[in-house]
């Protein structure tokens, strides 16, 4: 596939997009929204001064075949990929969100990350190394780096608009969301966890962790929101690589945070831009997770 420019911006004339996250672009459509992933990728909670071509197309469709799939698990908000059934001020630009947008439902967001750990990586192997624990939940002594876990655990974490999400125990969860509420969260969280890892070990991939939004309909219905299982919100780890006791390889944004701490950046601006290399080193991960997990051609 040859290399693109990255979109950075989402750009649609006399449309501007009324929400900018560290990724989408989202416009508000009345009863809709139009979510456009773009290129742009963060580490150490900035976003990067390069982006990585075809990624927000991975995010996209990678989300979609996940919603496919765990449908009858929970609801989501995904109403389409098509843009000739988006709202008709958006129908010229096609060749902007052809396979990089989708047409979902408006919910209110739950305020918390609903995480699912499998294996002791990131943020919860520092936080075991500290005290033993992650989110609260005692594990084994013992435990390496990348060791898989007994069984896998519900970490929420705090939803920052900027900065970094924290952990947080489930009844800090609780106190933030309602304590019916989460339990709930938990148990779905570990359902689309379980499937999702089942699924990547037959692709050959390893699904360490991931983290999942939630949002509230009308009705306080729970629909499944955002992306689902990406390389942006997960950590995904070559299966035939696998080895416990130190950081994995892995099909996902880790390859950019190891390079930023190889450059000993500060994680304060200015924020660096990415060497080619690196550029395209990311964009080789993201299209073979997705080439793996779905089977599929990237549109």
């Amino acid at each position: 596939m040859p290399l693109a420019a990255p979109l950075i911006e989402t750009r649609l004339n006399d449309l501007v997009p009324q929400k900018q996250g560290k990724v989408r672009d989202i416009f508000d459509c009345g009863d809709t929204l139009v979510m456009v992933a773009t290129d742009r990728i963060s580490a150490f909670d900035y976003v990067l001064g390069s982006g990585i071509p075809d990624k927000g197309r991975v995010l996209t469709q990678l989300s979609s075949f996940w919603f496919e799939r765990t449908g009858g698990i929970v609801q989501n908000h995904l109403l389409s990929t098509d843009v000739r059934t988006y709202p008709e001020p958006l129908h010229r630009y096609g060749e902007v969100l052809h396979g990089r947008s989708m047409l979902v439902r408006k919910t209110a967001p739950v305020a918390i990350e609903c995480v699912a750990r499998g294996y002791l990586s990131g943020s919860g192997w520092k936080e075991y190394v500290a005290t033993g624990s992650v989110c609260g939940i005692r594990l084994p002594d013992g435990l390496r780096e990348s060791d898989r876990l007994p069984a896998p655990i519900f970490t929420p974490a705090t939803k920052a608009e900027s900065g970094h999400d924290i952990n947080i125990s489930e009844d800090e969860a609780g106190s933030i969301a309602g304590v019916e509420l989460v339990s709930r969260l938990r148990e779905l969280t570990l359902q689309l966890y379980d499937h999702g890892a089942r699924h990547a070990e037959a692709s050959g991939i390893i699904l360490a962790d991931t983290k999942f939004e939630f949002g509230l309909m009308a009705d306080n219905s729970i629909v499944l929101i955002d992306e689902v299982m990406t390389p942006d919100s997960s950590r995904y780890w070559p299966k035939d690589q696998y080895a416990p006791g130190r950081s994995q390889p892995s099909f996902d944004k880790q390859y950019v945070r190891d390079y930023l701490e190889q450059i000993r950046w500060n994680k304060q601006p200015p924020v660096p831009a990415l060497p080619e290399h690196v550029v395209i080193g990311t964009r080789d991960k993201y299209l073979e997770a997705f080439r793996r997990l779905t089977g599929r051609v990237l549109l």
